[in-house]
């Protein structure tokens, strides 16, 4: 009850500035559900806050009016995602100890540690082994670990993957090189910046948020899981301090880093001749949070037990270091928007006469924003039997601060999905176009590839750069992405918003209506590599 009341007085206090009047209905629709969740008083929907709670409540009642089916923990809505969090106690410290003596590395400058969620107290001194980028790849005929022994060591990886692997592949092995580790008995792994990354991301983002709460979720032993649990993840050197890190090898940094940018990135492997001397100190507590699920049944007694999902994830970053005087991360592009979207899908399908043949789930998660948390708890943890989940569409950040003309479609080509999502954008006059920013490896950063990791085939559209798309794009990452301005001053285009909103309805109702099963393609790698169905 008490919860219920602030809900209450939430709803009555929030009253945000909006930028554009709606025009129409389903504009109305779409720009109310973005005030609510993008509001001030929504604290940044932090995972495992009041606030989030809030905001998924909030989500589990639109389901409620829209008819869906709950299809959570226990006949609900809610599926609880146990967490474990983690929080840096101080900057710690990192050291190169070799032949000369010990080198201690600035903080900021030339590194930054992540909290860990297993080890409170860190304390570990090991041998470096340097790796390249740390890839096994053997369709690329790429093994950065052959004939180097790295068992009890750490390993030292540059940052990403080589350009010459394809835009997706590229985004995958760039972000689980600590399997590759572990699996070769390394008891740690240090990234090092290189010059592509520097662009994209550089040392001084993860300097602003050193001390924010990292979050995995809790397995039934109470502790934090990790995809490579016994490799830990030791932090970032900048470019800065990779000139101290490679000082002993031919040409020093510069070598390593020209090297790096060339498209086949030729690196040899080799032991260091230093260990790395580590201390961090961690504040590691549990936590709560929700992922909300509901379910339109399918219509056709034979296809009803395969089900489509749409997720779009629920949380956002919270309170931070002021920008201008705002310290409230509102969120309303990441992704407020997405979920707004995702509600009104699932009240034009409930509103239709003509009900899907396949079941749609709609699931809000929790924990994007702390490492597609959320999402992983439930493609492992589903609340349906696994093998009933054949498709997943990802709603997540779409800029709509343009009437967009293109979207690049992650995953799309990749499966049965591909025709399907080709068919929708035609059908509205939407173009479709190919990934224009590789080096952001946005194929591995939203909710769907937790789903391709599981073997469902996955798409997730993002708006392209057409027109005026890239101006657009760039100004929102640069100026409010993860930044408090992210909220409803922003030029919204309503208008844009129902034509996302369209797009999504199209492709989600083409899967669920589609005659044929829906499988990945024969020999894709993603489908492969995750035993999905059709790939072998």
């Amino acid at each position: 009850m008490k919860r219920f009341v602030l809900t209450l007085a939430i709803l009555a206090s929030t009253t945000p500035s909006l930028a554009a009047e709606p025009a129409t209905r389903d504009e109305a629709q779409l720009r109310a559900h973005v005030a609510f969740l993008a509001s001030d008083a929504m604290r940044g929907r932090e995972a495992g806050s009041p606030e989030f709670d809030i905001a998924a409540e909030y989500v589990a009642a639109r389901f409620a009016a829209l008819g869906l089916k709950p299809a959570g923990d226990k006949g609900q809505y809610l599926q609880a995602v146990p967490l474990v969090a983690s929080k840096l106690n101080d900057k710690g410290s990192l050291s190169l100890v070799g032949p000369k003596g010990e080198v201690a590395l600035v903080f900021g400058d030339e590194f930054v540690l992540p909290a860990q969620v297993k080890t409170a107290n860190l304390r570990m001194e090991a041998p470096l082994v340097f790796v390249g980028f740390g890839v096994v790849a053997p369709d690329y005929g790429r093994d950065d670990y052959a004939g180097i022994d790295v068992k009890g060591k750490i390993v030292v990886v540059l940052s990403g993957a080589p350009k010459s692997f394809g835009t997706e592949e590229r985004a995958h092995y760039g972000s689980t090189k600590a399997l590759a580790a572990e699996a070769r008995g390394a008891i740690g792994i240090i990234s090092v910046e290189t010059p592509t990354r520097a662009k994209v991301r550089p040392m001084s983002s993860y300097v602003d948020h050193w001390d924010q709460e990292r979050m995995v979720w809790r397995q039934p032993d109470g502790k934090g899981f990790e995809l490579a649990g016994g490799t830990l993840g030791l932090g970032t050197i900048s470019l800065k301090g990779a000139e101290k890190l490679f000082s002993g090898f031919p040409g020093g940094a510069a070598a390593i880093m020209q090297a790096a940018e060339t498209k086949k990135a030729k690196l040899a492997s080799r032991p260091m001749f230093l260990s790395a001397r580590i201390a961090s100190n961690s504040v590691i507590r549990k936590a709560e949070s929700s992922n909300v699920v509901g379910m339109f049944e399918g219509s056709d007694p034979a296809l009803k037990a395969e089900v489509v999902i749409l997720s779009a994830h629920l949380d956002h970053v919270g309170i931070s270091k002021p920008v201008n005087g705002d310290s409230i991360n509102n969120g309303a592009m990441d992704n407020a928007i997405g979920i707004a979207s995702m509600l009104e899908v699932a009240r034009h399908m409930a509103d239709s006469a003509t009900k899907p043949k396949r079941s749609v789930m709609f699931l809000a998660v929790t924990g994007e924003e702390k490492g597609l948390v959320g999402s992983d708890y439930f493609a492992r943890h589903p609340t349906i039997p696994r093998a009933a989940m054949v498709a997943d569409v990802n709603l997540d950040m779409p800029i709509l601060t343009y009437d967009f003309e293109d979207v690049i479609a992650f995953g799309a080509g990749r499966s049965s999905l591909g025709p399907i999502v080709r068919t929708a954008a035609a059908s509205l006059n939407i173009a479709l176009s190919p990934d224009p920013t590789p080096d952001q490896t946005l194929f591995v950063r939203s909710d769907h590839y937790r789903f391709v990791q599981q073997g469902v085939p996955s798409v997730f559209l993002a708006t392209g750069e057409m027109g005026p798309g890239k101006l657009a794009g760039a100004d929102f990452l640069k100026n409010h992405y993860h930044k408090p301005s992210d909220d409803l001053t922003l030029p919204v285009s309503w208008k844009a918003g129902v034509r996302f909103v369209a797009l999504n309805l199209a492709i989600a109702q083409g899967l669920a209506n589609a005659p044929e099963p829906l499988r990945w393609n024969k020999g894709d790698f993603f489908g492969r590599l995750y035993n999905g169905v059709g790939a072998r």
